[in-house]
């Protein structure tokens, strides 16, 4: 039977141009991130001295970038956007010894196929430069104008005539984030480059010039970064290595903090990134990544950068000696150095948001309360019957004297109800607002603490063994989630806001969450450059360490697998504030304490599931106490 195909469909012809170049755009520019990687990289190539990027509406609207590099021939401007037009290389032996950011001759053309394009350049001694305009693939006829001597594109309506693609792109913070990313590899290969970058005409950073890189990663990343970072160099055989990692302590649950670059190229290198985490291996957490700023300088011939569109990824001739590099400096390193955890001081002591009085005397007035509490039950001659007396009825609501004996402690209780407060090293758990303690939790309150991290309990049915901190997890989630659900999250505003330094990236990531965390009690705005301030959070979590808090929401957001609705990024939120408010494992705590944390066990929905799944406890019975001990009969 005959082809139903016509001869038109079944001949083989080829493509134009112009859809050459938008078949490369989309292997070159993924993005706005995309556009301004590949500019930026063309003015470290032209020797600029000063970058600056101004961005609109996360790029779709507008990307300029402007360099005092030495421009473009006038001859030449038409070919600067020509498919595979470059003056890096002649022919394919030179990709064996690329020592420029860019060479294939992709970037302009693809770039000016799907924008409305306009390049400015004058080189160096020339009178007068010259202007191109192509809009949407379609280039107009080169003039002159004035212009300072330099390189100036704009790229506006980015994805104008491909709009599916212009379609999937994000949120403005989104890409900017990428934006931000891009700028903060270049500028961080570069530290002598003076560059600058503005949002919607607001400068996000202004980075001086410096021979120092130290200086250049503060600016970036902050003061309590910079001061944790360690200084790494060795070489081998002509190959180099140098650069900064942090300390252990500075570690993240995503591999975003690791910096790896060849010979000034921001690259990813799966080899190298498995080197490093051998580097820490016992040093760091199971899940958690170490932070690292490494340079590696390597002769061009031992390389090939021509694997991968946008030159992210390379080919050694011989990785494992690289390998071998990176793992021995860093072993050695750490070998040599002390790496114990410095003690820091808790917040509360030092930034007026906890109680007034001094921790001394308050840890002298709870321990002192707590004596007479011994005292008593010593007085009673039985545990149970002391516990019986101070639970008091069933509603808890306590009077007469017992209210007056819980006076002395009442300054000690901060906020609501079910938070943690350490104090002293003594940690105070308040029941929650409006609960009951139940008349069957004095059925157990024959409880010890082990190892500062489990309660043993003994029931009627044999003995029940709760970790402390998952218990307190799922106590602290189901009261979120109450408050939330009841559109009552009580926010405690700050006279003083909290900054937190992040990256740009960071920040971006954060501020675009800000109604959402907002509903979670968490208020946030900017505060100039990449810092973000914290202006309240909820009063369950007064005693969470709000710097460590924000950071840790931050990098949640950034590390989820996949695109989560609403529902399940604020279930995920929850946990892990709840988590990070609970009390920990390793914390000791009084009888009392350990009173009303079984007490609100069983106030919870789910009392034997932290939110993560994990169990609350574990229950031994009689009978198996007495098979396991012989007692058959």
């Amino acid at each position: 039977m005959p082809s139903t195909h016509t001869d038109v469909e079944t001949r083989i012809h080829q493509l134009s141009a112009s859809v050459i170049n938008k078949i490369a755009a989309g292997e070159v520019i993924e993005r706005p991130a995309s556009v301004v990687k590949e500019l930026l990289e063309n003015s470290v190539d032209a020797l600029a001295t000063r970058i600056e990027v101004d961005i609109e509406q996360g790029g779709a609207e507008l990307i300029r970038i402007v360099d005092d590099g030495e421009g473009i021939h006038p001859d030449d401007i038409e070919l600067s956007i020509a498919s595979h037009a470059t003056s890096k290389i002649s022919d394919a032996d030179d990709l064996f010894s690329v020592q420029t950011m860019g060479f294939r001759g992709e970037a302009l053309a693809s770039i000016s196929e799907v924008s409305q394009f306009r390049l400015r350049t004058k080189q160096h001694g020339e009178t007068v430069g010259v202007e191109l305009e192509v809009q949407g693939g379609i280039l107009k006829e080169p003039k002159a104008c004035g212009c300072p001597e330099g390189t100036q594109i704009e790229v506006r309506q980015l994805f104008c005539n491909t709009p599916v693609r212009r379609k999937f792109l994000k949120t403005q913070g989104t890409e900017f984030g990428h934006i931000s990313e891009q700028f903060t590899r270049v500028a961080l290969a570069n530290p002598n480059l003076h560059m600058v970058l503005r949002h919607n005409g607001k400068t996000v950073y202004e980075l001086p010039a410096t021979h120092r890189l130290i200086e250049r990663l503060e600016l970036f990343y902050g003061s309590e970064l910079a001061q944790n970072l360690i200084w790494v160099e060795a070489e081998h055989e002509g190959t180099r290595l140098w650069g900064y990692v942090a300390h252990p302590s500075q570690s993240k649950s995503t591999r975003k903090g690791q910096y790896l670059f060849l010979n000034g190229r921001w690259i990813q290198d799966r080899s190298l990134q498995h080197a490093l985490g051998e580097g820490y291996r016992g040093l760091v957490m199971v899940g958690r990544h170490p932070v690292a700023f490494l340079f590696l300088d390597v002769n061009p011939s031992f390389i090939d950068v021509n694997v991968h569109p946008t030159k992210s990824e390379v080919r050694f001739q011989d990785s494992q000696v690289l390998y071998r590099l990176m793992l021995s400096t860093l072993r050695n390193k750490f070998l040599a150095m002390d790496l114990d955890s410095k003690l820091t001081v808790d917040r509360n002591e030092g930034e007026g948001s906890g109680p007034s009085a001094e921790p001394k005397e308050m840890q002298r007035e709870l321990v002192s309360w707590a004596k007479t509490r011994l005292d008593e039950y010593k007085k009673h001659g039985s545990l149970f019957e002391a516990v019986d007396k101070l639970a008091g009825p069933a509603d808890a609501h306590s009077t007469g004297e017992q209210q007056s004996e819980l006076s002395s402690t009442e300054s000690l209780r901060e906020g609501e109800g079910g938070e943690s407060s350490k104090l002293g090293g003594v940690t105070h758990l308040d029941s929650p607002e409006g609960m009951e303690h139940p008349a069957s939790a004095a059925a157990e309150i024959r409880a010890m603490q082990v190892h500062d991290c489990y309660l043993v309990v003994e029931t009627t049915e044999g003995i029940t063994v709760i970790d402390q901190h998952a218990l307190h997890e799922r106590i602290m989630y189901e009261q979120l989630k109450r408050r939330l659900l009841s559109g009552g999250v009580e926010i405690q505003k700050l006279l003083m806001p909290i900054t937190v330094e992040l990256s740009s990236r960071e920040a971006s990531t954060l501020l675009d969450q800000t109604e959402l965390l907002a509903e979670l009690g968490l208020l946030i705005q900017e505060f100039g450059g990449s810092t973000i301030a914290l202006t309240g959070y909820p009063t369950l979590l007064s005693k969470a360490d709000p710097r460590t808090l924000l950071r840790d929401i931050v990098e949640l957001l950034e590390s989820s697998s996949k695109k989560l609705d609403r529902r399940d990024l604020i279930d995920e939120l929850l946990q892990m504030m709840s988590c990070k408010a609970a009390i920990k494992a390793g914390q000791r705590l009084t009888f009392e304490e350990m009173e009303s944390l079984l007490a609100q066990r069983h106030l919870c929905d789910d009392h034997h599931h932290c939110p993560h799944g994990r169990p609350t406890a574990l229950k031994l019975t009689r009978s198996e106490l007495d098979r396991q001990f012989g007692r058959l009969g």
